[in-house]
């Protein structure tokens, strides 16, 4: 750890990742929690304004549907955003982009501190669509960004910073959305734009850092500014090591364009790798986290937790998930990637299973709903300190420069397609299943522990050249599960 710590301060790696962050992640987690405090006064705010545009008390099921759009609005931008990704990377360096980027969320923020004042919810609709391009653009490009910054040694605790960042905007949503602070009637619309001053900082110290180093020599082809760019986020050196490495991926891929996302899907050389990062992407949203991020409130009531407590427990959760973000940030290059994920998905499975008996129980003792509150936390951390960053870390390993931008928008659209979906569909499942709901998100855990302990190689501190080759030879019962580069010689 010590080692890792010399690494990012010889150079400006470690403010470099940290001004990256308040602009990128940091911003998706703070909206995805912090519209949950000021619920009740948004919906206030709706029927008042409704009001007085015509003088009428809005029917609920129109407040409901408003609400709804607010909500989604911010997914549907998030999907916009993801897909996105690779129109733009090929026309602008990364540095370029996250400014850009930047701007957005400095629009949205400012549309969303103005509404109040103007008394109308479609510039709430519209401000939340705005961020959350910005969260799935910028989520991406940040990802891209530190991958093309980062020696490979190191690559893995890049790009958890990413996850860190996430938790860390989540659990800042929820402590400024107390009501001893920025959680009050006549403070939502305040509280909504309070992230949007560290994008401007963000803005303001960007400019001071180098475009990416990678991006510098394989897409520009210039070597001396690469290594420049390199001294400068790491340190003094030669970086002749890195820079060869650099050289031979471009000469490997001399000739290959920027994938589009159907050239991608098509390529069967990383046919392995597609389906790996997929099912692990699919594993990881429907293990019911993102559930227990928005319904968590709801999840608890029924748990029988004393309702005063709630909101308070839930800052528990946002600080367990900041813990183990931590923790794997600094563990993942000393453990691996397999290890995390198998981990992960294996705990995960056990927790949801014991919280599927806890919630069954009838009349249960206090202790009972506190039993539940600490296995919620501890599949909280699971994921944060397991596969949610190690998938991460898979798409940066496992795919050369050439696919980077398709693999992200592919992610992107799974995590934020899956993100708008579950949150629609996951009353009615509560509905009809109750707890039991719980055992369907286990068996979705199950899968993703076996899939990675069969078909998942190890990537740390591999090229991506070493991690093809490794996925391409991968069998299970004798069948390939890769794209087999021996073909039979015909004469």
């Amino acid at each position: 750890m010590d080692n890792i710590f010399r690494k990012l301060t010889r150079g400006n790696a470690l403010l470099f990742i940290l001004i990256l962050g308040i602009g990128g992640t940091f911003q998706t987690g703070f909206h995805s929690t912090g519209m949950s405090s000021p619920s009740p006064f948004i919906r206030s705010f709706i029927n008042s304004s409704w009001y007085q545009r015509y003088e009428e008390t809005p029917p609920l099921q129109t407040v409901t549907l408003i609400w709804s759009i607010i909500i989604s609005a911010y997914a549907v931008g998030g999907l916009f955003g993801a897909v996105s990704v690779k129109f733009i990377t090929g026309k602008f360096g990364r540095k370029k982009i996250i400014i850009g980027n930047g701007l957005l969320f400095i629009v949205g923020g400012v549309i969303m501190l103005t509404s109040k004042k103007a008394n109308s919810f479609e510039m709430i609709m519209v401000a939340r669509f705005l961020i959350g391009i910005g969260a799935g653009l910028g989520g991406s490009i940040q990802l891209i960004y530190l991958v093309e910054c980062s020696p490979k040694q190191l690559r893995g605790t890049l790009t958890l910073s990413i996850v860190f960042f996430l938790s860390l905007g989540k659990l800042s949503g929820q402590v400024l959305g107390l009501s001893e602070l920025l959680g009050r009637e006549h403070l939502w619309n305040i509280l909504l734009f309070a992230p949007t001053c560290l994008v401007v900082v963000q803005l303001l110290l960007l400019p001071l850092f180098p475009e990416a180093p990678r991006y510098l020599l394989m897409n520009k082809g210039d070597i001396s500014a690469c290594r420049k760019a390199l001294q400068r986020l790491w340190g003094p050196g030669e970086y002749q090591v890195e820079i060869d490495e650099m050289l031979a991926e471009r000469a490997a891929s001399k000739g290959v364009q920027i994938k589009s996302l159907l050239e991608f899907l098509q390529d069967r050389s990383v046919k392995g790798q597609i389906i790996a990062i997929a099912i692990i992407a699919v594993c990881i949203q429907l293990s019911g986290v993102s559930v227990i991020s928005i319904f968590s409130f709801d999840i608890l009531l029924n748990a029988e937790v004393p309702i005063d407590q709630i909101r308070y427990i839930t800052l528990g959760f946002g600080a367990s998930e900041l813990f183990a973000s931590v923790t794997a940030t600094l563990l993942i290059e000393c453990s691996g990637r397999k290890p995390l994920l198998l981990g992960g998905f294996s705990t995960m499975f056990t927790m949801l299973l014991l919280i599927t008996i806890t919630l069954n129980l009838k009349n249960p003792a206090l202790w009972v709903a506190y039993c539940t509150v600490a296995l919620f936390m501890i599949f909280i951390m699971c994921v944060s300190g397991g596969p949610s960053g190690v998938n991460l870390a898979l798409i940066s390993d496992s795919f050369e420069q050439s696919h980077h931008p398709a693999a992200l928008t592919l992610s992107g659209f799974q995590r934020w397609g899956q993100f708008a979906v579950l949150g629609f569909v996951f009353p009615f499942i509560n509905k009809g299943l109750g707890p039991f709901c719980f055992l369907l998100f286990a068996c979705f855990c199950l899968l993703g522990a076996l899939y990675s302990f069969f078909l998942v190689p190890e990537t740390k501190g591999k090229t991506q050249l070493e991690i093809s080759q490794q996925f391409n030879t991968i069998t299970l019962c004798g069948k390939f599960f890769g794209h087999n580069q021996f073909m039979e010689t015909k004469l």
